[in-house]
């Protein structure tokens, strides 16, 4: 049986999204959504699970301590400013990763492919430094994923069962398997022959929080892709989302394709968002400073983050520190040097300029 048989199709096997985002296709019929735990089952890694051996899972060597935490402050810990200091920690001009995300491909028809996380992974080398597993760890963090189902869904939901996920392990650990699109997928289901396979797409928060609501010891990404595949463990899992907002909200701005009102989305979501500075030293200097970045014609942004992650990617020694909106219209208002903000530089970024930024100004009082 192939996987994703593109044969007749009736109208009501269409994919369709339930009203959580999730969705769901099958090799040989389109599974009907559920808002009913559509994460359940999986767990118990019996007929479900794809024993993956332990020399052919990814092995990346990191640790929280690699990640400076994931938000944690360095050993000499600059106080969280009232306003951000006018001091750049980083201050020259800069060559930016593409401002927008790639456009995002059905390699599934009904399931859209995580662009943005295919990207990071296929970058990817042999042997991956921390700061290019922080990569693939924050842009994993907007949209959705796909998850392996074994046998079919549609049944499995018609039924009430739970859906039995596919799983890797090494020893008494499990890892749930999830994939960036239906490309890496499909090479999964090639790499171990069992073609009774359903794909789900499910939002990336719902994917995250199952693994950590389970006895998963993490998940794994595009696990039969070499080299672009890596492990992301349970501890970093969770320290990704503790520091993430709720909804995603600037991220998913971001990753979405640009309109005229994007810049105007973004400003309107700062205030409720949760935002990172960066803080490191000056060259020559043991005062802490807040990083920003100059254009070739000398105008300078104050950069700020979605997530901590955002920071560490870019693989220099800033630490993250948090910041209100009021904090960065306070710097913005009390610096009319600063031209504006630079929203998440490591790409998908926006640069916001000090006429778009007037709500925020306004938050300083």
């Amino acid at each position: 049986m192939a996987l994703f048989s593109r044969g007749k199709r009736a109208a009501d096997q269409a994919t369709t999204p339930d009203s959580n985002g999730s969705e769901a296709t099958e090799t040989d019929a389109a599974a009907t959504p559920t808002t009913e735990s559509p994460l359940t089952g999986g767990a118990d890694g019996g007929e479900a699970s794809v024993a993956t051996p332990t020399e052919d899972l990814p092995t990346v060597g990191i640790s929280m301590s690699s990640f400076q935490g994931v938000g944690a402050a360095p050993a000499e810990t600059p106080a969280a400013p009232s306003t951000p200091a006018p001091r750049p920690a980083q201050a020259t001009p800069r060559t930016l990763a593409p401002a927008e995300a790639p456009e995002a491909k059905e390699t599934v028809p009904g399931l859209r492919d995580n662009a943005l996380l295919r990207q990071a992974l296929a970058a990817l080398s042999d042997t991956p430094a921390p700061h290019d597993v922080a990569n693939v760890a924050r842009q994993l963090l907007q949209g959705s994923v796909f998850l392996r189902v074994h046998g079919d869904a549609r049944t499995l939901l018609a039924e009430g069962q739970d859906l039995p996920l596919a799983i890797a392990t090494q020893g008494d650990a499990q890892f749930v398997l999830v994939f960036s699109g239906g490309e890496p997928l499909q090479a999964s289901v090639r790499a171990d022959g069992q073609t009774d396979t359903s794909a789900m797409g499910q939002p990336v928060l719902a994917v995250i929080r199952h693994v950590l609501d389970g006895p998963f010891a993490g998940m794994i990404l595009d696990h039969a892709s070499v080299p672009g595949r890596v492990l992301l463990p349970r501890q970093l899992l969770q320290r990704a989302v503790d520091e993430a907002d709720p909804e995603l909200t600037v991220k998913s701005i971001l990753a979405a394709p640009r309109t005229e009102a994007t810049a105007s989305e973004i400003v309107a979501a700062l205030p409720t968002a949760k935002l990172w500075i960066a803080a490191g030293k000056p060259e020559g200097s043991d005062a802490f400073g807040i990083a920003e970045s100059r254009t070739p014609e000398g105008d300078r942004y104050l950069e700020v983050f979605s997530h901590p992650l955002e920071i560490v990617a870019l693989g220099r020694s800033d630490s993250p520190l948090p910041v209100t909106a009021a904090q960065l219209g306070g710097a913005l208002k009390s610096d009319e040097g600063i031209s504006g903000l630079l929203v998440d530089p490591a790409g998908p970024w926006i640069r916001l300029q000090r006429d778009d930024l007037l709500p925020v100004i306004a938050l300083a009082g």
